[in-house]
């Protein structure tokens, strides 16, 4: 019997990643002790930038798993909150900015059930043209949140009414493997990534992931820790509910072309039944009963629906110019992939028909 590798959840703390700019670099440098931070001048600094990403994923990661060598106490540094709620200021303006005016929430819902007919996303290049190495640099990018998947939205139960509470306890309880810590989620995240021969350590890829892919999980962390936001985070989890499915069955069998062996399809053959159904749950015993009960507006749930969106389809250009290109998407290329994994070399083109 294969071995998995070892669950991201006992995992070692990552090292802190290379700064990106003067923002970054502050936040750094107060973390490894090697200097005292202040807040640079905010002129220069751009919401979607690497550098301020960057520093803002630092001040999250310290609510998750933290750094190795870091204080604990540093998640509660009143010094480093204030820094990170200006960080936050910029990103949730420019959100705000771009989603533009309210739209009303059954119009998103529907929206989000529909694809477009010639979608090109990353998942579609995947499946028709895409090589190992992409797929190989699609998994680096989605390991940010995929080895802690979940965790984000888990800040909002204890913020829900009881009917919501216990709906989205449900789905989460899937999330984490059903009571099979071997079925968690993040757990054949790992496996997928050590199929391809990519290193499954959590925040083994933080310093090559580039600003886009740091934007998509940070959306989700800031809407998960403001209650203010909560809405917001229901919304977004709403969004990856209702529409990964089509995408996960497009990457199970694009990675099946690309050389995976079942372990390196199972998570995303995992996702394209089970998501369907906590689509549902989401929309009847989540939002509903957090609008009624709540009085939650429905612009906010709307909101972080369209916010992250937004996020996903700035990374997904990203990726796609980079590939078109045929450069990396990534901020340096991955290193070869070991001799022995399921597969090296890049397969051809699939037959059509």
């Amino acid at each position: 019997m294969t071995r998995l590798p070892p669950s991201p959840s006992a995992s070692a703390a990552p090292p802190l990643p290379t700064p990106r700019g003067p923002l970054s670099a502050a936040v750094l440098a107060a973390l490894d002790g090697s200097g005292r931070y202040a807040l640079p001048s905010w002129a220069p600094a751009d919401p979607w930038g690497d550098d301020l990403q960057l520093a803002l994923y630092v001040c999250y990661e310290l609510h998750y798993r933290g750094f190795a060598g870091v204080d604990d106490g540093w998640e509660w540094s009143p010094e480093l909150l204030a820094l990170r709620a200006a960080l936050e200021e910029v990103f949730l303006s420019a959100l705000r900015r771009e989603v533009g005016r309210p739209v009303p929430l059954a119009e998103v819902l529907a929206g989000l059930l529909v694809e477009p007919p010639d979608g090109d996303g990353p998942s579609h290049h995947l499946l028709t043209r895409g090589t190992r190495t992409q797929a190989r640099e699609y998994l680096a990018h989605r390991s940010l949140y995929h080895l802690k998947e979940a965790d984000p939205q888990m800040w909002a139960v204890p913020r829900l009414p009881n009917p919501a509470k216990a709906a989205l306890v449900a789905v989460q309880y899937d999330e984490y493997g059903a009571g099979r810590p071997e079925r968690a989620h993040a757990q054949l995240f790992a496996a997928m990534m050590a199929d391809f021969g990519l290193d499954p350590a959590y925040g083994a890829y933080l310093d090559a992931a580039p600003g886009p892919a740091l934007a998509v999980v940070n959306t989700m962390s800031l809407f998960g820790l403001h209650r203010a936001l909560r809405g917001a985070l229901v919304g977004q989890f709403a969004a990856v509910e209702i529409t990964s499915p089509p995408g996960a069955a497009r990457l199970a069998t694009a990675f099946e072309r690309l050389g995976a062996s079942p372990r390196g399809t199972l998570f995303y053959r995992e996702h394209v039944l089970a998501d369907a159904v906590h689509e549902q749950l989401v929309r009847r015993t989540v939002i509903d009963p957090l609008i009624a009960d709540l009085g939650c507006p429905t612009e906010d749930i709307a909101f972080g629906a369209l916010a992250y969106a937004l996020t996903e389809e700035r990374l997904a250009a990203h990726q796609l110019r980079a590939w078109c290109a045929g450069t990396t998407s990534l901020r340096t290329p991955l290193p070869e992939e070991p001799t022995g994994s399921c597969a090296t070399a890049e397969l051809s083109e699939p037959p059509i028909g």
